[in-house]
């Protein structure tokens, strides 16, 4: 792709065609962008402020395609549009933008079915504390953390990727993600069942997490000892690289079944939903993982986290067994991934206070606290309701069920 050559993008008021806009633009191109939309409904206008671009907002005048010498539409936008028709310049794709122009800086990817944005923002916040810049998507009011955006955002100007690793439950997708990132290392938080309406099976869409395994075979995989499906997956899918694995020593608080990925049901003394000591007839079974939580005192917030060194003291500002897990698995990342000592680490681990929706205390009203949580799959919403009675015994649950809108 040639710098002395104009770039002109269709549809810089969607997520890609932004994101697109903005890496060219970062590394020396020549950029001017179109949108049906006008600045006011632009969604993700606020995004190109700064950036020497051009914008035709509202319409693609003539003079749009006499300024530009390659076009780049969205992938949604059908061939016979109006506007590809009035093209008469050289056509090129996202995947040609993906192909061309690569990631230029180490990247960390972090998946599982819940705790991935708790988890991603909190690593996020350790690199920022210590002088490191993560790229940022920076499209208000969307996770971006599935399809194409996490594949640009780790294209986007910074010192390291840390990329939100979803998926809507279709095959091919995560694999993706990792493939096109050139991803070095990831974290996995845990795998229990979403997107069955999607999938089918339990398994299926385990395989579909599993594809972040597949990927990075080579690469450093930081993964929840305690959940059986992570640990059987990494066994079946014969994973080349290094596996640090982390857990919790708690008392199993019930007994719950999980389909093995052999295909038999096992029951796990579950610490958390899903995850905790199992044992299945193939031979998996929980392992002596490598960093364990002790201690664990969720009234004052602490917990002793045994490392292949030394003893940590840790504090935290967030609630609930769950968020041990995940401050561990970021503890982990931090060090290996950012390269961090642990006392550069455990400050922020300290401060940090959340993201909002998750476990939210949003208001007090006649001496009642009410919190908000936007749990929306079986393990999400037990481990949460668990939680609010440790910390509150007796409480009042309203659920919420709404569309996308």
């Amino acid at each position: 792709m040639n710098k002395d050559k104009t770039f002109g993008i269709i549809g810089v008021c969607g997520a890609n065609g932004n994101l697109i806009a903005r890496i060219l633009k970062q590394r020396g191109y020549n950029v001017i962008g179109t949108d049906v939309a006008f600045k006011k409904d632009c969604r993700f206008a606020k995004s190109l402020d700064g950036y020497d671009i051009d914008v035709f907002y509202g319409k693609t005048p003539d003079s749009f395609f006499k300024k530009v010498d390659y076009v780049i539409p969205p992938a949604s936008l059908p061939k016979d549009a109006d506007v590809i028709k009035r093209c008469t310049k050289p056509i090129l794709e996202l995947n040609d933008v993906i192909e061309n122009i690569k990631a230029d800086k180490d990247v960390f990817g972090i998946t599982g079915t819940n705790g991935k944005t708790t988890s991603t923002t909190l690593l996020k916040k350790i690199a920022y504390d210590n002088g490191i810049k993560p790229s940022e998507h920076d499209l208000e009011g969307m996770q971006g953390n599935a399809e194409f955006i996490p594949i640009l955002q780790s294209r986007l100007e910074g010192d390291v990727g840390i990329l939100e690793v979803g998926t809507f439950g279709v095959p091919g997708t995560v694999g993706r993600i990792v493939k096109n990132t050139s991803m070095k290392g990831g974290l996995i938080t845990n795998i229990t069942p979403d997107h069955l309406n999607d999938l089918g099976s339990f398994i299926d869409y385990a395989n579909v997490k599993g594809e972040f395994i597949s990927e990075l075979n080579e690469g450093t995989l930081i993964v929840n000892g305690h959940d059986p499906t992570i640990m059987g997956l990494i066994r079946e899918l014969d994973f080349k690289g290094e596996v640090i694995t982390f857990g919790v020593d708690e008392t199993p608080q019930s007994v719950g079944t999980k389909e093995c990925v052999c295909g038999r049901e096992i029951n796990v003394k579950e610490i958390i939903s899903g995850c905790g000591y199992y044992f299945c007839k193939c031979g998996l079974t929980t392992p002596q993982v490598d960093y364990i939580a002790t201690n664990v005192d969720l009234k004052n917030r602490t917990f002793d986290l045994h490392t292949p060194d030394e003893k940590l003291e840790v504090k935290m500002s967030i609630d609930g067994l769950h968020n041990v897990y995940n401050i561990v698995g970021v503890i982990i990342a931090a060090h290996k991934f950012l390269k961090l000592p642990y006392e550069k680490i455990l400050p922020t681990i300290e401060s940090f206070t959340g993201v909002s929706g998750r476990m939210e205390e949003i208001t007090k009203v006649r001496g009642k606290d009410f919190f908000v949580d936007y749990a929306h799959n079986p393990a999400g919403v037990e481990t949460v309701l668990r939680e609010f009675q440790k910390l509150f015994g007796d409480f009042t649950c309203v659920i919420t069920v709404s569309s996308e809108s």
